[in-house]
């Protein structure tokens, strides 16, 4: 991920962190809780903030990997969220490379609101990094942002259809699709969308 984006987030992690809790974590997937992973799955949660939902995530059973490059953010997260069922790694897209060394694979890989913080060249690095990781038959479930972000905190353009095309070339197969608004108010003042996609890995 580009210095300027983690620059950008730990400038604003104070307001950021406040913002990130206030969240509810039922809320954020209820469209896509049909695919969430079932009590006792390993879970890579890659982008991971404050540990809001790896929290959410263990409560229902999962162990969790939770990956953050934001140190702000993971201090807050052990704070905030202390489990057994959460390990807190720093490291990044697009090679999740500190992940990779640890020779695991995991039942599900989510990237929520991180996608469209890493240019087109590193969304073709990445994404068979994730597939690596993600287990024979495991899911991978991300958002795809649709709108500007906060000039402090670059975003780049993310279509749907090229992260697919991405992803069935790194053997994913494509098993659901939705759009939904932002549960952020500030977001959705600003003309912020998303778009779920999950896959499966084959």
């Amino acid at each position: 991920m580009k210095r300027e984006v983690l620059d950008g987030y730990e400038s604003a992690a104070p307001e950021l962190i406040e913002r990130f809790e206030a969240v509810s974590s039922a809320k954020l997937y209820a469209e896509v809780a049909h695919l969430l992973p079932p009590s006792g799955s390993y879970v890579l949660d890659v982008g991971a903030g404050t540990g809001r939902d790896a929290r959410w995530l263990a409560s229902r059973g999962c162990r969790v990997l939770a990956v953050e490059p934001v140190e702000a953010f993971r201090k807050a997260g052990a704070v905030f969220h202390p489990s057994a069922q959460i390990e807190w790694l720093d490291d990044s897209l697009p090679t999740l490379s500190r992940v990779l060394q640890r020779r695991q694979t995991f039942d599900f890989v989510l990237l929520s609101g991180v996608w469209q913080h890493i240019d087109s060249l590193q969304r073709r690095l990445a994404m068979p990094s994730l597939r690596a990781l993600t287990a024979a038959g495991g899911t991978l479930l991300f958002s795809v942002r649709h709108g500007r972000g906060a000039p402090t905190r670059p975003c780049f353009p993310a279509s749907t259809d090229d992260a697919i095309t991405l992803a069935e070339q790194a053997a994913f197969r494509l098993v659901f699709r939705c759009s939904t608004e932002s549960v952020q108010l500030v977001n959705r003042q600003a003309g912020v969308t998303w778009t779920w996609l999950a896959f499966s890995a084959v």
